[in-house]
């Protein structure tokens, strides 16, 4: 999760997906009666958390000059 920037995680039910696989990992783990590897899969939740939700800043979504250029010239007014 080091790269949360990467492209793979711009659609925001991904995102959503890892933090709650980790959670759902959490109470699998206390449920079963171990607290070490659930507070490690909670530790991850809350770094997926910290890194997806409060830190990410999404790509910039405006269109480059190459694709600019390959729409053709804009219409005058």
């Amino acid at each position: 999760m080091k790269d949360s920037e990467h492209p793979f995680f711009r659609p925001l039910w991904r995102r959503v997906a890892v933090v709650a696989v980790c959670v759902i990992w959490s109470i699998i783990e206390f449920a079963t009666g171990t607290p070490f590897w659930g507070v490690l899969a909670l530790g991850f939740a809350a770094y997926g958390v910290w890194q997806f939700f409060y830190l990410y800043k999404p790509a910039d979504e405006r269109p480059t000059d190459e694709s600019k250029a390959a729409a053709g010239p804009e219409p005058k007014e």
